[in-house]
């Protein structure tokens, strides 16, 4: 496929998306995998002024594509000097080092770009923690015998003991204690959100985590639905460090968590890196997927996520609520056709988080996904028990309400954990429902 020139700039980037093949198998669309690739090198500040698409019938040991479109990426690179060179695709060390000699300019695979925007946007001192721990990790795996100093021996002549270590074995064990000490702090910083957790249960709110491909629109709709200020932007990654908030429900409250987008082919590394963020995910009551609409690979990011999730444990029974993003870029037809959708309860919940539009409707689908299963309970408390009033408004849902002398009589709908608590608080005042239907 011809290269497309993207910025007449005299210095910049070159983005090469390699494409195998396909082998029975529907590929995802190459223009579209490269333009994602385009927008991850302009996520780091980096004009692109041209870009190409490289077909991979079988892979060449030497520099994973073939020598043909080798060349043609050199004679282009010859002509317009870029400063660098992103391969959308994972390159070894020897076909990094190959493919820089012939190209004359730095070459990047996507696992490395990856983890250049992390390395960027990581804001808090637990992203930068994750972000180095990731890369070092990355770093220790190309550690291989292409390194043109291996030869050079230290400590000792050879003939005492040995002849000492060589500058792989060196760099290998310093990395390999940097990383024994950043995962003891991440164990700390573990150990700290396990608190946390553990104190927001004393408080029954339930928590429910935002996910979805990066830039499907997670923050901007976390901004909405919070009132919160957090970075949202048409940018690849804006999101990486959690962000949590307290949200308002037709009937109760919530705290809603801003978690990292996943993407297509995320590096391993980078999965294990940020388990300890991702832990809020696995925690959460209630999963919200959001995509994007109006995305031509809006399928197949759902599958990328979907992946994920299952690597992290995330199985298949727990609870998500799929939610369609971006229903103003839609055509007119098609948004009313979703909007009218969630009127009658089906599938997705279609929203615009930029206009507002179908958020009633996600909110409502919130509530009855939370309290679904719900036990229905009738507590009477004597009226001058402020105190016990107190706690049955902070720990329960109040659906009815009757007042006659000197007594409160309650109706409640609250979760079957918090039911024994509510039992123990309150013992012989509580009678359950014939059946335990849903809350509110």
């Amino acid at each position: 496929m011809a290269a497309a020139p993207l910025a007449a700039h005299p210095k910049g980037a070159f983005v090469i998306h390699v494409e195998p093949k396909s082998r029975g198998i529907a590929p995802r669309d190459a223009e579209e995998r490269l333009a994602e690739a385009v927008g991850l090198t302009a996520a780091i500040g980096m004009t692109v002024i041209w870009s190409a698409i490289a077909p991979l019938a079988r892979a060449v040991p030497a520099t994973l594509i073939g020598s043909g479109k080798a060349l043609e990426i050199a004679a282009e690179s010859k002509a317009r000097h870029p400063e660098i060179v992103i391969v959308n695709a994972q390159l070894s060390p020897v076909q990094q080092r190959n493919l820089e000699t012939q190209w004359g300019a730095k070459v990047l695979d996507r696992t490395a770009l990856i983890l250049e925007i992390f390395g960027e946007r990581a804001a808090t001192r637990e992203g930068r923690l994750q972000v180095e721990l990731a890369h070092l990790t990355w770093q220790r795996s190309r550690l291989v015998r292409s390194w043109t100093h291996l030869e050079r021996q230290r400590g000792g002549f050879g003939f005492l003991g040995g002849p000492g270590e060589t500058q792989i074995e060196s760099d290998r064990r310093l990395i390999g204690e940097r990383i024994v000490k950043i995962k003891q702090e991440l164990e700390g910083v573990r150990r700290t959100r396990d608190l946390g957790r553990k104190a927001r249960r004393k408080v029954p709110f339930p928590l429910i985590a935002l996910v979805g491909y990066t830039n499907a629109g997670k923050s901007t709709l976390f901004n909405r639905l919070t009132e919160a200020k957090v970075l949202a932007k048409d940018l690849l990654f804006a999101t990486l460090d959690p962000t949590m908030r307290g949200l308002k429900l037709p009937q109760g409250k919530a705290i809603l968590s801003d978690t990292v987008g996943f993407i297509a082919d995320l590096p391993t590394e980078l999965v294990a890196a940020f388990r300890a963020t991702l832990e809020e995910v696995l925690a959460a009551d209630l999963i919200v997927h959001v995509r994007d609409a109006a995305h031509d690979e809006s399928e197949a990011q759902k599958g990328d996520v979907l992946k994920v999730l299952a690597e992290l444990g995330v199985g298949e029974d727990r609870p998500i609520i799929e939610v369609l993003n971006k229903i103003d870029l839609l055509p007119p037809a098609a948004r009313q056709g979703l909007l009218d959708g969630n009127r009658r309860g089906e599938g997705a919940v279609a929203v615009s988080a930029l206009t507002g539009d179908g958020l009633p409707a996600l909110l409502a689908r919130l509530q009855a996904k939370l309290t679904s299963d719900n036990i229905a309970v009738s507590l009477t408390l004597e009226a001058s028990d402020g105190a016990g009033l107190a706690w049955v408004y902070r720990h329960a849902q109040v659906t009815g309400r009757r007042e006659r002398a000197g007594k409160i009589a309650l109706s409640l709908t609250i979760p079957p954990q918090e039911a024994a608590r509510l039992e123990s608080r309150f013992p012989g005042k509580v009678k359950r429902s014939q059946k335990d239907g849903v809350g509110g």
